[in-house]
């Protein structure tokens, strides 16, 4: 993978020879190094001149007291300086006798004068000097040391600037490499995507084979005057596919595929996203025939003015947008250019970018049904050693509105849960927790529970249990569950027979039975309630409402739509359409629904007192029970499992060291514990 395509044999770079880089980056570190070198040598000569010895002011004092300084003391504005004589005591034959001393000096300060005077006249008794002369400081000794650290700063700044910039276009110099495109190309040598690897969205396969067959064999559509689409638009679910798909075209096509995100195009400069499209779509024609894969092409193609690029008609994001249309609308009927985009807010997207003659063509990438998620699990379980018990038909039932990323990741995580358990395979249990890890989180079975808690939680699933078991129109139960999992503290999973496209009435009613039936069994038999049903009480109401004012399901409202336009709501418009008199109807329509549903699920549970009971106590014991021993205890019949206690005894048995053979002889009265599916004599 690389960011630029190779040049063509017997291509010439353009713009002619260029001088390397690397003599203009050479001269820069010379200048930088030289104005680094003149700041510490003037700081060096500020502090103190070679032969010369630094003095603090305490010295000078004591020295112009004792009379041992000669010659004339110079006094500028920060320092003093002077010659000693030799008769300083303890000093060195090779020492210097000139000095410098490090003094801040005032001149409408007179007591220094004064002090100077009245020393110096001292001094002048033991042999000293009493000559002095203030040295004014010029200007540009004043604005040197200022003048070449700024010079230094903005050298550094500068320097840092150029070489980052310079490596990120890169090396095409300073400003013509920040406007370089920052694409990514696969050729047929560094990528091996094909249709082979991509399952689930057969229609969207079968609708780009002509974009293929063009790329392949242009001449064939310029016989008749055809002309292929210009541009395709990829719209779906995040995790669909959409990226895989364009790879895959390229891949079956055999043309170089050139890849970049729109949040790349988007930079603090103004103009730097224009600059960047140009160039991509230039280096595109270059290598044709290629695709361009614009991916999340919202982050630069959405609707202008409205308040969603939140700011005017010269904003970067916008320029950008103009920049795409119009290279678009430059496309040659020769030119084997495809450009092909993806987004999941087909909503948000400016006309002018969806309109004919740019992005012909919309393609919907939807979420893969029973057989995709069958096909897609194919592919990726072929990669992993699987058991024999592995079944990818009950897996793919199990898996409804799982996209293709959200099954790659449910295949993963089953492979690396059997790693960790020291499996020779990939077991079909290692798939079905790996498929509630990825949908409601991992299960914390190290959590502890208050055993009121863990008994409410208990009635309650087995309420949800129950109720789901003895409603024909509802899913299937899969199996239920009160080990904490996420934000949840226990789950009944169901296992559709089928993809659902439509929702009856019946369905309706029986999923607000299901969810209303954990509250009912909590109070029925715990004589309280508890906060767990808060997304029992969302669901049943959102279910409720949706029958009301959205499908029609009311016999008082009727075939009318009353919930509020997405796409008003998007401009902000909140308002309702309707009146405060039909508010309160859609009040009244969606509390009978849920009362309605709320009186069938007691009447249910009532008659199934007993087999709730029973169903609760075996979750208590047992935690987690599947369909098949969820019938047994409605049936009466016992369960021959472990129960939880047996797995922990087990577990903390393989942990301790072996016992004496005296003490391993030992019967401690309790019978020994069995395997799985075995009985005890």
């Amino acid at each position: 993978m690389s960011d630029q395509m190779p040049d063509k044999p017997g291509g010439r770079s353009p713009g002619g020879p260029q001088l390397p880089n690397r003599f203009g980056r050479s001269m820069f570190s010379w200048v930088f190094i030289l104005a680094a070198g003149l700041i510490v040598a003037f700081f060096i000569w500020r502090s103190g001149e070679p032969g010369r010895k630094s003095l603090d002011p305490q010295q000078f004092w004591t020295y112009a007291e004792n009379g041992y300084i000669v010659g004339t003391i110079e006094i500028s504005d920060n320092e003093i300086r002077g010659e000693l004589s030799d008769r300083v005591r303890g000093q060195k034959p090779d020492e210097p006798k000139k000095f410098v001393v490090q003094y801040t000096y005032d001149r409408a300060d007179n007591n220094f004068d004064q002090r100077l005077q009245k020393t110096l006249a001292k001094g002048a008794a033991k042999g000293g000097t009493t000559k002095y002369k203030y040295v004014p400081v010029g200007w540009m000794e004043r604005l040197l040391p200022h003048l070449l650290l700024i010079v230094l700063m903005f050298l550094a700044v500068w320097f840092l600037l150029f070489r980052r910039l310079g490596s990120a276009g890169g090396g095409a110099g300073f400003l013509g490499s920040f406007g370089r495109s920052r694409h990514r190309v696969l050729t047929k040598d560094s990528s091996k995507v094909n249709f082979g690897d991509v399952a689930g969205i057969e229609e969207a396969k079968d609708e780009v084979q002509e974009i293929i067959e063009f790329l392949r064999n242009p001449q064939k559509f310029q016989r008749l005057g055809g002309r292929i689409p210009r541009g395709v638009l990829l719209v779906g679910e995040p995790g669909c596919g959409k990226t895989l798909l364009a790879k895959a075209i390229a891949g079956e096509a055999d043309v170089p595929f050139f890849s970049i995100s729109g949040s790349d195009f988007v930079e603090m400069f103004v103009g730097v996203g224009a600059s960047r499209v140009r160039d991509l779509f230039k280096q595109a024609k270059e290598s044709s025939p290629c695709i361009i894969f614009l991916d999340e092409i919202d982050a630069v193609g959405r609707r202008r003015g409205m308040g969603f690029n939140g700011g005017g008609g010269h904003d970067e994001r916008e320029q950008t947008l103009n920049a795409i249309l119009v290279e678009m609308d430059g496309f040659e009927t020769s030119d084997q250019v495809i450009v092909i985009a993806a987004t999941n807010r087909m909503d948000v997207l400016d006309p002018a970018l969806t309109r004919p003659g740019r992005f012909d063509r919309q393609i919907d990438v939807p979420l893969p049904d029973l057989k995709g998620r069958y096909e897609i699990l194919g592919i990726y379980v072929s990669k992993i050693k699987c058991g024999p018990d592995m079944d990818l038909h009950r897996l793919a039932r199990g898996t409804p509105m799982f996209s293709g990323a959200d099954l790659e990741a449910l295949v993963n995580e089953a492979a690396i849960a059997a790693t960790m358990a020291n499996k020779e395979f990939v077991e079909m249990a290692d798939m079905e927790e790996a498929r509630d890890k990825v949908r409601w989180g991992r299960a914390r079975k190290s959590h502890v529970i208050d055993e009121r808690e863990k008994e409410m939680t208990a009635y309650h699933e087995a309420g949800h249990a129950l109720v789901q078991f003895y409603q024909p129109d509802a899913d299937p139960l899969h199996k239920v569950s009160i080990i904490p999992r996420g934000q949840m503290g226990g789950a009944t999973f169901s296992l559709p027979e089928k993809d659902r496209y439509m929702y009856t009435r019946r369905y309706c009613e029986a999923l607000i039975r299901v969810a209303v039936a954990g509250r009912i069994a909590e109070e029925m038999f715990c004589g309280d309630v508890d906060s767990g049903a808060s997304s029992d009480i969302n669901q049943a109401t959102e279910v409720a409402r949706k029958m009301v004012m959205d499908w029609g399901m009311s016999q008082k409202l009727g075939f009318v739509r009353y919930s509020a336009d997405e796409r008003k709501m998007m401009f902000g418009d909140t308002g309702k359409e309707y009146s405060e008199h039909t508010a309160e109807v859609i009040d009244q329509e969606i509390k009978a629904i849920v009362d309605t549903a709320e009186v069938d699920t007691k009447r249910i549970t009532e008659e199934h007192r007993d087999e709730l009971e029973r169903l609760a106590k075996a979750l208590l014991k047992y935690e987690t029970l599947s369909l098949n021993e969820v019938r047994q205890v409605v049936e009466g019949k016992s369960l021959d499992k472990p129960t939880v206690g047996d797995l922990l005894d087990r577990e903390h048995a393989r942990s301790e060291p072996p016992k004496p053979e005296a003490e391993s002889k030992t019967n401690t009265g309790y019978p020994p514990l069995t395997q799985p599916g075995t009985q005890t004599p």
